[in-house]
């Protein structure tokens, strides 16, 4: 779900669009859930998720990035200038 890498995080995260509100959700298969209140159409998801990741984990846009999965509910992306532990503790 949540491992470190050189310069930052990686997270595997399951994205459930169109829900009432942006928010984690939890856990599910050993990844973290996120349920984003954009649809998935033209990549809005995967903006919205972008933009919620650096906002919770306090770093620029450009420090999150999506490594996998831009067309599918499993993702995995990278968040650098953050530890493993830092992340835990702003998505809880």
């Amino acid at each position: 779900m949540i491992r470190e890498v050189p310069g930052g995080v990686e997270l595997l995260v399951l994205v459930q669009p169109r829900a009432s509100r942006t928010r984690v959700v939890g856990e599910h298969d050993g990844r973290l859930k996120i349920a984003l209140a954009a649809p998935p159409v033209d990549g809005e998801a995967n903006a919205a998720l972008i933009t919620f990741l650096s906002d919770a984990c306090d770093v620029a846009k450009r420090d999150v990035e999506l490594l996998d999965g831009d067309t599918s509910r499993r993702k995995r992306l990278l968040v650098r200038g953050v530890t493993a532990a830092e992340i835990m503790v702003k998505l809880r």
